[in-house]
């Protein structure tokens, strides 16, 4: 009965050892099943899916159509998208629809079929075509308005849901447009189809713009259902946010493939590409803060574009992996400088406050108004601190144009779009990328070591384009059309008026200074 049983327990040993071995065996060939199939799809140009785990072909195109249509969805349910030209009984209600009449729109149009129909409306009334017609003016104003607010995913749901704002103030902040006062603040408006819109812009807007979070909670509620509100609220803003990026991402793909089309192509020659692209990247470097955004986009383009085309073509992807190395180094120092710049900042910001409340104390201690050498004095230690908070605007600027840029490029090589979607394809796109990232380095880093130090931007720089975007911001929120030089002329002259003044209010001093030297 013993012997019995031991053989037992020996064959169940045996079988159990030999399920083992077997479930090994299968997992192996499981993976190396899914690394055939791994590598087929990435040879095919296929993608990885990281919801789905499955291989698909991926399109910029499609890639923006959803997007569109999930951003639609999660915060404008006034954005539904439909036939501009359905018919009444499918139009979607609304508070009012005054807007929508005013374009000539179903409040069914997307985004595109609006700005259409607005380009297409305003043509006929734009004041340069109707010089001294104050109602072609007045209308012209009014559908800039309109499509301002019908353009805008959370405007356009604030107006579908409670009609226009009640009073010209409130409305006017409706109106106002925070990616018109960034363009103006850091001269962004030539490389936006390279970057898009600024995250700090992006965050701005919606700030001022996002109805949901500016709702009060009822105070009877307990502690905490007030913090589950308030998170539902904000794991809302962080999707929205996100999809936002994910379209700017794409939007930049889709001009990048656009920009470096011909060259791929074969319809135009590396030397007249070369060609275009330095000409673009002197435009662009002779901007406001040209040398940096040249620098910055060059860069990132090339170290792109170096890493696809080292993984695709060197021995173990060697040169992909030195060329991210590269990357890597470049974005630890971005991130040093991003915090340095917050610490100064945060320094310069301390001394400024600390400095302007001494001053407040003396002038209370002693029951005297500040006089106007100390008012002076406040206002000097405040524009000292300007310069560092521009550095920390633009290092914060900096990260974000890398890391989109860094997306926009994974689009782009990724995309199979076309019928030739091939490895040769994309690895003529990586080095069409290259040679543009190229250009504009060596083109930032000329004009960087041209540009005089007099031309460095200082308080009363900031002053300036402080004060023109807030003026262009206002006029374009009023429906007054500006060209691209329009602010930076504006600038240029603010300038100059300040120069002027202090010269002006320089030798008032020295007059008074004299008429007290003779007096004694």
């Amino acid at each position: 009965m013993a012997e019995k049983s031991e053989s037992s327990v020996e064959k169940s040993n045996g079988s159990g050892g030999n399920n083992w071995f077997v479930g090994v065996q299968r997992g192996l060939a499981n993976q190396a099943e899914k690394a055939r199939i791994a590598q087929e799809a990435k040879e095919a140009g296929k993608i990885l899916n990281p919801k789905t785990k499955e291989w698909y072909f991926y399109t910029i195109e499609d890639d923006l159509k959803e997007v569109e249509a999930a951003l639609q969805e999660s915060g404008a349910a006034g954005s539904a998208p439909g036939s501009m030209h359905g018919a009444a009984e499918d139009e979607r209600k609304v508070k009012d629809r005054e807007y929508y009449d005013l374009l000539g729109v179903s409040t069914n149009a997307d985004e595109n079929q609006i700005k259409k129909a607005y380009y297409k409306k305003a043509r006929t009334c734009h004041p340069d075509k109707n010089p001294g017609d104050e109602e072609a003016k007045a209308r012209f104003q009014e559908l800039g308005k309109a499509y301002q607010t019908l353009s805008d995913a959370q405007m356009r749901a604030a107006y579908d849901r409670d009609g226009k704002s009640e009073g010209n103030d409130s409305e006017m902040a409706n109106n106002v447009d925070a990616f018109v006062f960034f363009n103006v603040m850091f001269g962004s408006a030539l490389v936006e189809p390279y970057i898009g819109e600024l995250w700090i812009a992006n965050q701005a807007d919606s700030m001022m713009k996002d109805q949901a979070m500016q709702e009060p909670i009822d105070e009877t509620l307990p502690e905490e259902e007030k913090q589950k509100i308030m998170y539902e609220r904000y794991r809302k803003m962080k999707e929205g946010d996100e999809l936002k990026q994910r379209k700017r991402q794409a939007k930049c793909a889709k001009n990048l493939l656009e920009r470096i089309s011909p060259f791929v192509s074969g319809k135009m020659s590396e030397e007249y590409f070369v060609a275009g692209v330095r000409d673009e990247a002197v435009r662009i470097a002779e901007g406001a803060f040209g040398e940096l955004y040249t620098m910055t986009v060059g860069y990132t383009l090339l170290v792109a574009a170096e890493e696809f085309i080292g993984f695709k073509t060197t021995f173990l992807g060697l040169g992909g992996h030195a060329a991210r190395t590269k990357q890597n180094a470049s974005s630890f120092g971005t991130n040093m400088k991003l915090i340095g710049a917050g610490f100064k900042a945060l320094g310069a910001g301390s001394r400024a406050m600390v400095e302007a409340e001494t001053l407040q104390k003396k002038a209370e201690e002693t029951g005297e108004e500040l006089d106007a050498s100390a008012a002076a004095e406040m206002a000097e230690a405040l524009d000292d601190s300007l310069p560092t908070f521009l550095e920390l605007a633009w290092a914060v600027n900096k990260k974000d144009i890398q890391s989109t840029l860094k997306a926009v490029c994974k689009k782009l090589f990724d995309d199979s779009s076309g019928e030739d979607n091939t490895k040769e394809l994309r690895l003529k796109r990586a080095e069409a990328v290259k040679i543009l990232g190229r250009e504009f380095l060596l083109t930032g880093k000329q004009a960087k070591k041209s540009k005089p130090s007099s031309e460095k931007v200082d308080a009363d720089d900031i002053k300036a384009r402080v004060e023109v975007a807030t003026r262009t911001t206002m006029a374009k929120a009023q429906g007054q059309e500006l060209s691209e030089e329009d602010p930076e002329e504006m600038i240029r002259m603010a300038k100059q008026i300040s120069l002027d003044a202090r010269n002006q209010n320089d030798d008032t001093c020295s007059d008074v200074a004299d008429d007290d030297a003779d007096a004694s």
